[in-house]
């Protein structure tokens, strides 16, 4: 979970390692630190806390020349967030010096031969044995030592290592975690994520599992685990560096936010052909399937949990919803009458990975929805659909739920279609309402002016409860983690006809309960809740369309959502959550971009 930079050219590669460190920052932010090797010597230089310390301190990466390095910021798992514990680390001797994401899990037992062999530690950290089962194996060729070390380890690795006896060169390997390659010219760059790389090139190359790679100023060597050379594809990026920049907003979070009518245009538009939804060119094969799976973790599984109405409804193929840190674990009974879909923003969340692989050793087939191409999980899966959400900066995921959630009601209408249930009536009119979302989302942010003032009512709060029902309850989980994740006030979601079986004990004069209200079928059922909690002292804010007049008579506050198709509405009702949280947090002088104890792609289990 952590993000890891190299440079090898003939600039002085500090400047470029700090620059690629502050777009990695939203991966990890406990501590940072850089590694640059000159005349045979290399120098780290390290901090704990954020990217901006390291700069200061190395004086923009002036007081450590040289043209060839490696950097990492950390969001710490062995060992705390200290000096010793941040990277790089060095071998014993000096000559080697690693950065690493992921974790080595049979790093004890590696730890406990090196120390039997005289090698010390310096920090708590799983990575050190890679700095020295590398200084163990050197006989002249760092590719070789380092492809030995690889070897060894078990677990989850993307490292990128220099040698002080090879000047102008870092070796890098994958496994199991993300690790893009930049080719420039007389320059070649790595890193964790693209964002860190469209500054100096477009042009990428995405490594495999288990595949190395030798950078120098002149190219890149690609290897596969045997040590032969491979030929590998130079991809193009196509975002643009702005979209990775605030653009004059205080914040990434409300800057992606507003962006968002924008990027589910962007899901949308390229894939409707006239009258007909076309999916990328990928024929999804839904034949002989009895059940759906969708699996995720954080928001991307609370949009499935939102999307199962649309899909239930419209195929008529029952879905369930696992969060993927537990189907990996719960010998899942499943088959080839399976459809496992996996969402991710990143496409390399662990438990995400190890849940769809689990579900295709039992014959399931997959269909992947992530935002980054070339990602872990869209090659695994028979199917990938991008979200085309554009980088995400902000730790909490905002366009990244909503995108997810319009490419699964595309696909619910698509199979719905393909598996001739939905009469030609309804697809007409839900597809209808599907190309109005972009303009239905920015009337969502439009209409709601109040926000900042409900959130200077609201933002001194203990604790928020989020009710609501069916797809209103979905979109409750969603919207009480924006909350708690940026806020750090507890909040916690509940189906509202549950609060009776023991909730509703927390009620007390004064407690805040957001009320969700835009699923007309069951509006009324609602209000009762609302006359529950009410009752014992609670003070409502409810989500509902204005002219809900009922509402209006009960509630202490409103924030209003456009009417939508109720199959739809998570993508519209979610938007003005978003602003609430934001905001409560900015009230209470909270870190958005980058909340405290998170990261943005949790390669980790």
């Amino acid at each position: 979970m952590c993000g890891i930079v190299g440079y090898t050219g003939t600039q002085n590669a500090a400047p470029a390692l700090l620059e690629g460190l502050k777009k990695l920052e939203y991966r990890g932010y406990d501590s940072a630190g850089i590694a640059v090797l000159e005349n045979g010597r290399i120098s780290v230089s390290k901090v704990t806390g954020r990217i901006a310390g390291l700069e200061e301190k190395t004086e923009g990466g002036a007081l450590l020349p040289g043209t060839t390095g490696i950097g990492h910021t950390r969001w710490a798992t062995h060992g705390a967030p200290t000096e010793p514990n941040a990277h790089p680390h060095a071998s014993n001797d000096g000559r080697f010096v690693v950065v690493h994401n992921g974790i080595i899990e049979n790093y004890m037992e590696l730890k406990q031969e090196l120390l039997a062999k005289g090698y010390r530690f310096e920090s708590e950290t799983d990575t050190e044995v890679v700095a020295h089962l590398v200084e163990m194996y050197y006989r002249g060729d760092l590719k070789s030592a380092v492809m030995r070390t690889a070897a060894r380890l078990r677990g989850s690795y993307a490292l990128g290592i220099i040698c002080a006896e090879e000047p102008d060169t870092v070796i890098v390997v994958r496994e199991a975690s993300p690790l893009i390659l930049g080719v420039g010219i007389g320059e070649n760059f790595f890193a964790s994520d693209v964002t860190a790389l469209v500054a100096y090139t477009r042009n990428a190359i995405y490594l495999e599992d288990g595949e190395f790679a030798k950078l120098t100023p002149d190219g890149i060597s690609v290897f596969d685990c045997t040590g032969h050379e491979i030929e590998k594809k130079i991809s193009r990026i196509t975002w643009d560096i702005q979209a990775a920049e605030k653009g004059g907003y205080d914040h990434f979070m409300l800057k992606e936010i507003m962006e968002q009518p924008r990027a589910v245009k962007a899901a949308i538009a390229p894939r409707l052909h006239g009258s007909e939804i076309v999916l990328d060119d990928t024929d999804i094969d839904l034949t002989g399937i009895r059940k759906i799976v969708i699996t995720a973790c954080g928001s991307a599984y609370y949009a499935g949990c939102a999307a199962k109405y649309a899909i239930e409804a419209l195929c008529r193929i029952p879905v369930t919803t696992e969060l993927a840190s537990e189907l990996r674990y719960s010998d899942p009974l499943m088959g080839e009458d399976t459809l496992v879909i996996v969402l991710s923003q990143s496409g390399e969340t662990a438990d995400s990975i190890a849940a769809l692989r689990e579900c295709k050793s039992r014959g399931a087939r997959a269909l992947a929805i992530v935002n980054v191409v070339g990602s872990t999980i869209a090659k695994i899966a028979d199917w990938c659909l991008y979200t085309w959400a554009g980088p995400e900066i902000a730790v909490a995921t905002t366009k990244g739920y909503t995108t997810q959630l319009t490419v699964l009601y595309l696909f619910a209408l698509y199979a719905g279609r393909k598996l001739k249930t939905v009469d030609d009536a309804s697809y007409r009119k839900l597809l209808s309402c599907l190309k109005s979302l972009p303009k239905l989302l920015q009337q969502a942010l439009d209409m709601n002016p109040e926000i900042p003032r409900l959130a200077k009512k609201y933002h001194r709060a203990d604790s928020m409860f989020f009710i609501g029902r069916n797809t209103d309850y979905a979109v409750a989980l969603e919207g009480a983690l924006k909350m708690k994740e940026i806020s750090y006030i507890h909040a916690e979601s509940y189906a509202a006809g549950e609060l009776k079986h023991g909730t509703i004990a927390l009620m007390h004069d004064g407690q805040p309960v957001i009320a969700l209200c835009c699923n007309d079928a069951i509006t009324e059922k609602t209000m009762s809740n609302i006359v529950e909690v009410k009752a014992r002292g609670a003070e409502v804010l409810a989500v509902a369309h204005r002219e809900n007049s009922k509402i209006l008579s009960l509630a202490d506050d409103m924030i209003f959502v456009p009417r939508v198709h109720p199959l739809l509405s998570a993508a519209v009702e979610i938007v003005p959550l978003q602003l609430l949280a934001y905001y409560v947090a900015k009230e209470n002088n909270c870190d958005i971009d980058k909340p405290k104890n998170l990261a943005k792609s949790v390669t980790v289990e």
